[in-house]
């Protein structure tokens, strides 16, 4: 009889558009896909993502408790940490809206005690150890720092955010590991929580699968990338003011005075009537396209002349690496943090300051003129495949588990990875 793998808990706010949301899907068909039983532990079973649950994985939705129920818990929990909690969490008016779902995390834990469970997202991560300590399961927690913290607290209206900082360096050090989507991102943790350098892996998204050439070669999302017009550019992104889409219209605006182009923004959000104001001022609504969010923006990105990622600021840019993956020329702006990472210096697309529109205007033109050769911009795509990012993950979620399964495999791939 085959003995069961260790099971594996993977915990998420929601479901919601992003790359955070992506990256968790990707990493739970991998763990099922190498044999470990899987629960997807959400606070609310909602988002887009929704319909693209891999098959096989265990959906567990958290319920909520009465906010003051919760906060009473956290108090009896660690009454040795009131000065860290009391700002950010006990005196808050508007709490996290994960907070709420602690007691049912911590009692599913009790009950069917995963091997290890892995959060994203500061809040998101703050819940999940709390819970364990709260459980008092063996489960290993795993926690992945998403953005650069010190930007969140910067801009975050939030009253809560402005004193988070001495909360994580007390909690995050109770983790079984630290992680981060890039060093930019540990990098900024570490000063700006006081943690050890040392204590934070860095551990890049599992942003290229196996299927997304097929995906890639799907029907186009939108009429002008089949059309054999004037070459379409491509973003994509929540419309939200740090994708700076703003940028990225005003340098379009200028391209399209010296030649013909078109440009095909894919997301939602909030900006979204900012945005469609803005093209009508800068005279190009009839270059400019805003479908909204399409599951499957490889399709776009397979046939676009150029990628363009015009944010203030990233935790890695999973878009930009998507992107090269299909073999689409890019150019970004240089913003904390991700960017100069994936494309090393500005080697595999140049690289512009923030917000600065001539120099974007500018690269773009020198790169629809002398694009990089496909191949070369698909190969360093997979170097940030799932297959490498699942296995240093279970490499930090079930350390005996992995050593064990490498010494049954010594040519290095575990399981069916």
């Amino acid at each position: 009889m085959t003995q069961q793998l260790p099971r594996i808990a993977l915990l998420l706010p929601s479901l919601a558009a992003g790359g955070v949301g992506r990256s968790i899907l990707h990493l739970a068909e991998a763990f099922c896909a190498a044999g470990h039983p899987v629960d997807l532990v959400l606070c609310r079973a909602e988002g887009p993502y929704l319909s693209a649950i891999p098959a096989g994985v265990n959906i567990v939705t958290l319920q909520p408790r009465s906010d003051l129920v919760t906060r009473l818990e956290l108090v009896r929990m660690d009454p040795a940490g009131l000065t860290a909690l009391a700002r950010p969490v006990l005196l808050t008016r508007h709490p996290a809206p994960v907070q709420p779902y602690l007691a049912d995390l911590a009692r599913y834990l009790a009950s069917v005690r995963p091997a290890a469970l892995l959060a994203a997202k500061t809040p998101t991560n703050l819940l999940a150890l709390w819970a364990r300590r709260l459980s008092g399961a063996p489960t290993r927690v795993v926690i992945s720092e998403r953005t650069q913290l010190s930007r969140s607290i910067m801009l975050s209206r939030k009253w809560r955010w402005r004193h988070i900082a001495p909360l994580i360096a007390r909690t995050y050090p109770r983790a079984d590991a630290i992680t981060a989507v890039s060093d930019g991102v540990a990098d900024d943790l570490a000063i700006t929580a006081g943690l050890p350098r040392g204590a934070i892996d860095t551990v890049y998204n599992p942003v290229v699968t196996p299927g997304l050439a097929v995906r890639a070669a799907a029907p186009a999302p939108h009429p002008w990338l089949e059309d054999d017009g004037s070459p379409v550019i491509v973003a994509a992104g929540r419309l939200v003011p740090q994708k700076n889409f703003t940028l990225l219209l005003n340098a379009f605006a200028r391209l399209r005075e010296q030649r013909a182009v078109r440009l095909i923004i894919l997301g939602e959000g909030p900006e979204r009537p900012r945005l469609e104001t803005l093209t009508h001022t800068l005279g190009v609504s009839g270059d400019v396209a805003l479908p909204g969010f399409v599951d499957n923006p490889y399709a776009a990105f397979s046939r676009a002349a150029l990628f363009v990622l015009s944010s203030d600021y990233e935790g890695l840019g999973n878009v930009l690496i998507e992107a090269l993956a299909c073999g689409c020329p890019v150019v970004s702006t240089d913003c904390p943090s991700g960017p100069t990472e994936i494309l090393q210096g500005g080697r595999f697309g140049e690289l512009v300051p923030v917000d600065d529109i001539e120099a974007l205007t500018a690269a773009m033109t020198r790169t629809l003129d002398a694009p990089l050769p496909a191949e070369t911009l698909r190969r360093r795509g997979g170097e940030f495949s799932l297959e490498r990012s699942a296995k240093r993950y279970l490499q930090l979620l079930l350390p005996t588990e992995f050593a064990r399964t490498e010494k049954l495999n010594p040519d290095g791939k575990a399981s069916s990875m």
